[in-house]
């Protein structure tokens, strides 16, 4: 069989005991009450995901809860120190972290990511988010959220610095050598006396570059900020998904982008979010689908996960029953785009409150379920129609994952779309990304030419 020209990536983003529209995963039997502040369990999930070939685990975080949150955000582990502890038991796995640039401090960031890429061997990405949760604030001492150009123009300015400073050391900083006594050349390290509209910051960093130079940049976003930011500074991003023409929409819009930043639009990979069911046949997939959505389909936890969109707003407080509430002042430190639609269909349309949560709580088919056969035919088809690089996914429990991975990844190994075998030790070397160059050792290089 001829090997396509792209070849599909594949991440593995664990659900602990439940996050949104899981919010009845923690009941189920084979769930333990404590996986999601239980680090073997994100062993165990990444040990699977290596055995699989995929290319990376993915953990989200947020800062702010209320009792209202699914059972994985109230009780969870912190990225960085979670991920730290998977490295050691990992080899080739890529390991991405979520972080604020909202509500971090450059430096200190930039080093405890620099430190997850040298404890793992050159597998570390940052997923960058400017937080969603707009409660954030009040726990690091601000009244509000910032807004959105304030959001993403901290954003961008915060991964440049953590870019300057991941290059404060050149490679060959280090001779360490005994006979003449140096351990460190000083000609190679280098401050970044870097000073913008967000950040003051000197350095250098006091840590070195990994072997795959920088830890991998991962955002999601679906405003025109958010796709912008992506553009600019992404190497992988997370996307909505959606129908396939909404997928192909973004996916192309982003690609454009990118390349009109003059960056190449393959250094850019776009995974989307997907939750396959898999079963012994089409009916027995579909049937599981839907009992799913019935055991997580609920009125009250779907009125509170869409006051997150609206600055974690309590929509208890309204009538369900009466006209949408006037809550577009709420959106713009909130999910702004999405809350945006949403008031634009609910005002066009006369919707009740009622009638918009249930709207976007209603059943959707996922083009991922079904018989091993049918899945690898829908993931082949959306990846060949040009939706996404690769996906994200997500399964309820070890026994799901198992389902996928030996039913699933055969046939598209098969078919020539993903790996038999891992060809790197590095997430950059998974993703076909290019290892940056110390910026300081190819002007150096430049100017001897």
């Amino acid at each position: 069989m001829t090997r396509p020209s792209r070849t599909l990536h594949l991440a593995l983003h664990p659900f602990g005991v439940g996050g949104p529209g899981q919010h009845g995963l923690w009941k189920d039997p084979r769930v333990a009450k404590n996986a999601s502040i239980d680090i073997n369990y994100y062993i165990r999930q990444a040990q699977a995901a290596e055995h699989a070939l995929f290319d990376a685990l993915f953990i989200v975080d947020s800062q702010f809860i209320n009792a209202t949150y699914p059972a994985h955000y109230l009780n969870r582990l912190e990225p960085l120190t979670l991920l730290s502890a998977v490295a050691t038991h990992t080899r080739h796995v890529g390991l991405v972290g979520t972080a604020s640039s909202t509500y971090n401090s450059p430096f200190n960031l930039a080093r405890r990511f620099a430190s997850l890429d040298l404890i793992s061997g050159g597998r570390a990405g940052w997923n960058v988010v400017t937080s969603f949760d707009t409660g954030t604030s009040r726990n690091f001492g601000l009244d509000e959220h910032l807004d959105y150009a304030t959001r993403y123009g901290r954003a961008l300015e915060f991964v440049q610095v953590a870019r300057g400073l991941w290059d404060s050391y050149e490679d060959d900083a280090f001779p360490a050598d005994v006979e003449r006594g140096v351990f460190l050349d000083p000609a190679r390290l280098h401050a970044l006396d870097h000073e913008g509209e967000h950040f003051k910051i000197a350095g250098p960093l006091n840590i070195s570059r990994s072997p795959q130079g920088q830890p991998v940049i991962f955002q999601a976003g679906v405003s025109e900020e958010g796709r912008d930011l992506a553009a600019r500074v992404a190497e992988g991003i997370y996307a909505p998904g959606g129908s396939l023409e909404q997928a192909r929409e973004y996916y192309a819009d982003v690609k454009r982008r990118t390349a009109a930043h003059g960056r190449d639009p393959e250094h850019l990979k776009i995974l989307i979010h997907g939750a396959p069911v898999v079963a012994a046949t089409d009916e027995a997939a579909r049937r599981r689908e839907r009992e799913i959505f019935d055991e997580d389909t609920d009125y009250e936890r779907s009125l509170a996960l869409l006051g997150r969109s609206f600055g974690a707003y309590d929509f208890s407080v309204h009538d369900p029953d009466a006209p949408f509430p006037d809550v577009a002042h709420l959106a713009e430190k909130g999910g702004r785009t999405g809350a945006a639609k949403l008031i634009e269909r609910a005002t066009a349309e006369k919707l009740t409150l009622r009638q918009v949560v249930e709207s976007l709580a209603a059943f959707r088919r996922s083009p991922f379920v079904g018989a091993p056969e049918t899945v690898a035919d829908s993931i082949q088809s959306w990846f060949e129609a040009g939706a996404f690089d690769g996906v994200n996914l997500a399964f309820r429990t070890t026994e799901d994952l198992d389902l996928f991975v030996d039913g699933v990844v055969p046939l598209l190994q098969k078919r020539g779309l993903f790996r038999t075998e891992y060809t790197a030790d590095t997430l950059r070397g998974h993703l076909g990304l290019p290892v940056p160059a110390n910026r300081h050792t190819r002007e150096r290089q430049l100017a001897a030419h």
